[in-house]
């Protein structure tokens, strides 16, 4: 290559790095503006008592020791991971079931209507279908017992009670929600190349044969897309036990985040608040690396 030439090479290199470069200054700035700004200001108001009105006082490590003290963290925090063991496979599971079993349609027409059933609920509102599932499952006047009387039943405690509660968010979840990870799965599928299928049926593979060693290895980036996703998503948990079960019976549905809009909006301890919601981003963060450092055992990024 000649002088020239290289010299043009270089050139063009540069002008690529500084394209690159201009077209990620949009989501730099969007992040430092409402993700990277934010978590610093929370971090700094973590030492001060703050309650929106008055001037900010320094107090140091005082908001530290009350919450290493304080009951309702504990409380909102096993809340939280009890949501997160049961939301996490429900919606990983049978996600990639129903992504499955759509995938084995053959009809494009069927396919695509299946698919919109599935995703519809995302695109609606949560606080809107919310409140529509809370009157559904009262206990008394809901919808869903009243069929259950009908039966020769009796009335179900969806929402009075500490176990029964769990159940009702679980499948207002999934209904909700589960789309979303369907989609991914869908998608996933779909980018499987149909030569690793050929191949196996001509050497003789059964079908759990082909799942178990192409199908599940090839989908392995999508599984660890989609668990990182719904962990951090559970571990952010508000509206559902806001709205339906606002937080009861008792305590059962307080999880981290409704207990943040407690003390942040309703007590207006914004520094106390602040300190709460940096202490669940440590949690998701250190919950994601480790995810991250253990993804090389089981996920399979190269298809060649």
């Amino acid at each position: 290559m000649s002088s020239k030439q290289m010299s043009a090479f270089q050139k063009k290199k540069r002008h690529d790095n500084v394209a690159g470069y201009v077209f990620l200054i949009p989501a730099i700035i969007t992040f430092l503006l409402f993700v990277g700004g934010p978590m610093i200001i929370s971090f700094v108001l973590s030492f001060f008592d703050y309650n929106l009105i008055q001037p900010p006082e320094f107090i140091g490590m005082k908001n530290i020791r009350k919450f290493m003290m304080d009951p309702q963290v504990r409380i909102s925090f096993a809340n939280t991971f009890k949501f997160l063991l049961i939301l996490v496979p429900v919606h990983c599971f049978l996600g990639m079931l129903l992504a499955f079993a759509v995938s084995c349609v053959h009809h494009k027409k069927m396919q695509t209507v299946y698919r919109s059933i599935l995703y519809f609920p995302t695109v609606v509102t949560t606080a809107s279908v919310a409140i529509v599932w809370g009157y559904m499952f009262g206990t008394d006047t809901g919808v869903i017992n009243y069929f259950v009387r009908q039966m020769g039943g009796s009335n179900v405690p969806w929402l009075t009670d500490k176990v029964m509660v769990y159940v009702t968010i679980a499948v207002f979840s999934f209904w909700k929600f589960i789309g979303t990870t369907f989609l991914y799965y869908f998608i996933g599928l779909q980018n499987i190349p149909d030569g690793y299928y050929e191949a196996a049926k001509i050497d003789g593979a059964n079908t759990f044969q082909i799942f178990r060693k192409i199908t599940l290895p090839l989908l392995s980036p999508t599984m660890f897309f989609v668990i990182v996703t719904n962990i951090i998503g559970v571990f952010q948990i508000f509206e559902e036990p806001f709205i339906i079960t606002n937080g009861g019976p008792g305590t059962a549905t307080k999880t981290v985040s409704f207990y943040i809009y407690e003390i942040a909006f309703k007590q207006v301890r914004t520094g106390y608040g602040c300190l709460v919601a940096f202490s669940i981003f440590l949690v998701i963060l250190a919950v994601t690396i480790i995810q991250f450092a253990g993804q090389k055992r089981w996920v399979t990024y190269d298809y060649e």
